[in-house]
């Protein structure tokens, strides 16, 4: 597949998703929004905290590396994993994050975690962790992204569709968006190199731990290759 994530050749492209291509449809059990243009798939509606799930299968391919990317909007107000010592925060199989998290077999082991913060200017986007003393989960590692779509300054948000500044596509990365975006000069791209080789189907999740009127962090693109 080219050259991805900087390492060559050898790719093999496991799942792919274009909602520009107004012939797509949303993975099943996902529900689609649809906003100035933009078509995007998020969380099933739900009144409590959530993952919609799709999963991958790797056809009995042996791999060691996984490199990926994807885009995806604010909807309202994720914030990341504010809150970070609740329970569910540290539990990899619960909606443990606002965005998008990116895992591989069963037992699930974590990938990658794309993060969506309330707005550009606050502290849930420059310390994922939601206070300065607070600390990511052990299971993310330094292994995630994070950005906002709201240029807010004053923590206010809106119940809209944050169009203009898609997320986690390495443009449109604030001064204040701190390490997880401006400093990551490998976005959009992921790549994670395993301590194994495994044949793993890989999932992909959106989560949010309110009901989805409050937030949603919903995807419009992805792509994700294996080796």
């Amino acid at each position: 597949m080219g050259t991805l994530c900087g390492t060559g050749g050898g790719w093999t492209r496991l799942a792919y998703l274009d909602m520009t291509d107004s012939t797509v449809n949303c993975p099943s059990g996902f529900r689609l929004y649809q906003s100035g243009g933009v078509r995007a798939c998020g969380r099933a509606t739900s009144s409590v905290g959530s993952c919609t799930s799709v999963q991958f299968p790797s056809n009995g391919i042996s791999y060691s590396q996984i490199c990926g990317r994807v885009t995806g909007y604010q909807y309202a107000s994720p914030d990341v994993i504010y809150h970070p010592t609740y329970s569910y925060r540290n539990d990899i199989n619960s909606y443990y994050v606002d965005g998008v998290s990116i895992t591989r077999g069963s037992p699930r082991q974590h990938v990658w975690t794309l993060m969506a913060g309330l707005m550009e200017a606050d502290y849930n986007v420059n310390d994922p962790g939601g206070l300065q003393s607070a600390t990511l989960q052990s299971f993310i590692g330094n292994d995630y992204f994070c950005e906002s779509g709201n240029p807010a300054t004053n923590k206010a948000y809106q119940y809209i569709l944050y169009t203009s500044d898609p997320l986690w596509d390495g443009k449109g990365c604030g001064i204040l968006e701190g390490d997880c975006c401006t400093s990551r000069p490998s976005l959009p791209w992921f790549n994670k190199v395993l301590n194994t080789t495994t044949t793993d189907y890989l999932e992909l999740r959106v989560c949010g731990d309110q009901d989805t009127t409050d937030e949603d962090v919903p995807v419009s693109f992805y792509e994700l290759y294996v080796k």
